[in-house]
């Protein structure tokens, strides 16, 4: 038998395997989101502020579809690990449909954007924009869940390079759109925020398109067939794709929600603030892709491990996936402990800007090492497609432990972007503990079953 270190070291390699492509995609991903910040703080206080609350209302919709259709990874990782191809197609195809689906919903929340922001508190100057923002976003919803359907299908086989390809694609497509749209280039009007917005749709139809064109041609698919023949909805497809879908999708909004949450609280203190607290979240989700791959190369890696019906080797892989997390957080951390008023000096020129976004960047190092345990155990609680407890841990740190910390100190109490963050971090330590506990508990059941089936 080998031993536990050459196990771990076996492990740790394939799960970088799986993880560099996605971690290149996370990275484009995430630099889109830089992209459309800076290029937006170029334009101003008041375009940066717009982008950054429409963002945070858009991004609550999109990682619903997110976590959603996330549960296709660790579904279609199970049946490949079991030699199932037939059924890695059927989910894809079904996957689509869903998609569609809660891309409609998606496009007509999106539409009526304005009225929310208004009643929370945004500046009308800075709503109005960032209502007009986000409705040149929806017309890219529809892509762009149809293609983390594709994706997550193409993960799931443990097939990560053409999500590379894509995030590529994406980014150049994004920064010429916010380029030739934003600024107003070739005869075109200059647009402002609103032209970030279509920029953003426009990489969304970007990716979409290479993704199916790439899955119908690339013989890496041909023996799960998932784009060559039409299929109706099947509802034993779709019910087993949300029953691990929606509590993965409430334990995405339960954090992502937190983070949105946080971003429109402090839109009442005005656009310096909260230009301040945009650049602190965007470094630290930049960050934040380099263990979220992980995350992802852990569901992968362990669910065709328990599909080959190795509970042991699963439950070992889980824990080098969450080692790994945190490993590179701690890294993340010291570094940016050490360079954060260069970070901060990157984003903006505004002096008043950059002393409040230099302050936020310690509280972003500070929750990193709990952010990069969180996030890989729930990529090792997801390859053993364990979900619901997970879901409710996760609202319970972030909502009855984070959110009153944050909106109590910094909203309440007056005390600001500070109180704020400390109630974010508050929320991931407490998340942490309780996943990494709930991951224990799962993979010693796991094992234990397997045992007493072997025995029979």
């Amino acid at each position: 038998m080998p031993s536990r270190l050459s196990r771990a070291r076996a492990d740790a390699a394939s799960i970088a395997h799986l993880a560099l492509p996605l971690l290149i995609n996370n990275l484009a991903t995430a630099g889109m989101v830089t992209a459309d910040t800076v290029m937006a703080g170029w334009l101003g206080a008041r375009d940066l502020a717009a982008v950054a609350v429409g963002a945070n209302y858009v991004s609550f919709f999109n990682l619903g579809g997110l976590g959603l259709l996330m549960a296709l990874s660790p579904t279609v990782a199970h049946a490949y690990g079991a030699g199932r191809d037939g059924d890695v197609g059927s989910f894809t195809r079904n996957a689509l449909w869903l998609s569609l689906a809660m891309s409609l919903v998606t496009f007509a929340a999106l539409m009526f954007a304005r009225p929310v922001l208004i009643a929370i508190a945004i500046p009308p100057e800075v709503a109005d924009l960032a209502a007009r923002y986000v409705r040149a976003v929806a017309f890219g919803v529809p892509a762009l869940y149809a293609f983390f359907a594709l994706r997550f299908s193409s993960e799931g086989i443990g097939w990560t390079r053409p999500v590379m390809y894509t995030a590529a694609l994406g980014f150049a497509a994004n920064v010429a759109g916010n380029y030739v749209f934003m600024y107003g280039h070739f005869g075109l009007p200059a647009l402002g925020a609103v032209g970030c917005g279509v920029g953003t749709a426009l990489a969304s139809w970007t990716v979409f398109l290479f993704m199916w064109r790439y899955m119908r041609r690339h013989r890496r698919y041909a023996p799960f067939a998932p784009l060559r023949r039409f299929e109706a909805p099947s509802g034993a497809r779709l019910r087993e794709i949300l029953a691990l879908g929606l509590p993965i999708c409430g334990s995405v909004l339960a954090e992502g929600g937190l983070f949105a949450s946080a971003g429109l609280m402090l839109g009442a203190f005005g656009s310096t603030v909260l230009a301040a607290h945009a650049i602190a979240v965007n470094y630290g989700s930049l960050m934040f892709m380099v263990p979220l791959s992980l995350h992802s190369a852990t569901t992968i890696h362990v669910g065709h491990r328990l599909g080959g019906g190795d509970a042991a080797a699963g439950r070992f892989a889980g824990w080098v996936g969450m080692f790994l997390c945190v490993s590179v957080m701690a890294l993340s951390a010291l570094a940016l402990l050490a360079l954060r008023r260069e970070v901060a000096g990157a984003y903006t020129s505004d002096a008043q800007v950059l002393a409040i976004a230099t302050q936020l960047l310690a509280f972003v190092a500070a929750f990193q090492l709990a952010d990069g345990l969180q996030v890989g155990a729930a990529g090792a609680l997801r390859g053993f497609k364990d979900a619901r407890v997970p879901m409710v841990l996760n609202v319970v740190a972030y909502w009855l432990v984070g959110f009153p910390l944050a909106y109590g100190f910094g909203v309440v109490l007056g005390q600001g972007a500070s109180a704020v963050w400390t109630g974010l971090i508050a929320g991931l330590f407490a998340c942490a503990v309780l996943l990494t506990w709930r991951y224990a508990v799962v993979s010693r059941r796991a094992l234990a079953a397997q045992g007493s089936s072997s025995r029979k």
